[in-house]
């Protein structure tokens, strides 16, 4: 795939995408899901090493192709890993699935109810180090947890910054301003958070567009002037602590919008699996994720 055809890929492409991007601070909690508890290594490198095994073998699943899963966001180490020999993105180009790779360094602490992204002073050249692997875009995360319109403003003016300079690569920012969905002001977050993202849209040059990751709103369609804004790519969820088959069945209830699943995708598949166990258990969650993005109620 070109950079043309992945992004019609992710404009109309039927399937979602796969969040394979947990970071140092999730990794120990992503093995303990996998079946894999924190006495297995004793370093980071073979903590890391141990993640990308799980990772590997969700890639080279006859279960992962690019018919249901449309895109794969990988974090830094895994985009720098091998594959059966080959770079991890060339590996999901020749499954037809469209390489992402996080770039957030992490959360600062929480001020006017929000966390905004740490500095990334080192971003541009990750930026060439990724382009130059095949790399289509990038996904960046900050959070709100609370319905403060400063805090708001504030979280959603950063991600689009970033998202610029992502642009000035040739590369697909995908701005993720992830509400807590254990927010109790989470309805008046979402409202807070369309109309900043709009703001920002609006002032976004012609010819230029961004994707969304965003959590599942709590009324269902908060989100289709964005699904429908030509500066918008496609927005995708995220599955924010829902369990897969809540998370699925609150997706259906938002048309144009597509999962963008991690622990959801993930959550039960054990490393003691045997290969056809394993790919079993992942196909039937790829078949479920991908009705929940295609199927909408």
């Amino acid at each position: 795939m070109n950079t043309a055809e992945m992004t019609a890929k992710m404009a109309a492409g039927n399937g979602f995408i796969a969040a394979l991007d947990q970071s140092g601070g999730s990794t120990p909690k992503a093995l303990a899901g996998y079946g894999v508890q924190e006495g297995a290594w004793s370093t980071e490198e073979e903590m890391f090493g141990l993640i990308h095994q799980m990772r590997c073998r969700i890639i080279a699943s006859p279960a992962f192709t690019g018919a249901k899963v449309i895109g794969a966001i990988l974090f830094e180490r895994t985009m720098d890993g091998a594959l059966g020999g080959k770079p991890v993105p060339t590996a999901l180009i020749e499954k037809g699935v469209v390489p992402f790779i996080k770039i957030d360094k992490g959360l600062e602490d929480e001020q006017n109810g929000v966390q905004l992204m740490k500095p990334m002073p080192e971003l541009d050249v990750l930026l060439v180090r990724a382009k130059a692997l095949g790399v289509y875009g990038t996904k960046e995360r900050s959070v709100i947890n609370l319905a403060n319109r400063e805090g708001i403003a504030a979280v959603v003016k950063q991600q689009f910054e970033v998202g610029q300079q992502v642009l000035s690569h040739g590369m697909m920012p995908m701005i993720e301003p992830e509400v807590n969905i254990k927010s109790a002001e989470r309805a008046q977050c979402d409202v807070i958070l369309l109309d900043e993202i709009l703001k920002n849209l609006d002032v976004l040059p012609d010819g230029q567009q961004v994707m969304l990751k965003l959590s599942l709103p709590v009324v269902p369609g908060t989100f289709d002037a964005l699904v429908d804004h030509p500066k918008v790519l496609r927005v995708v969820a995220l599955s924010g602590g829902y369990k897969r088959p809540e998370a699925c069945v609150e997706l259906s209830k938002n048309r144009g919008i597509i999962a963008s699943f991690s622990r959801a995708l993930l959550e039960d598949l054990r490393a003691q699996m045997s290969d056809a166990e394993f790919d079993a258990s992942l196909g039937g969650a790829i078949d479920e994720i991908y009705t929940g993005s295609t199927v909408k109620a």
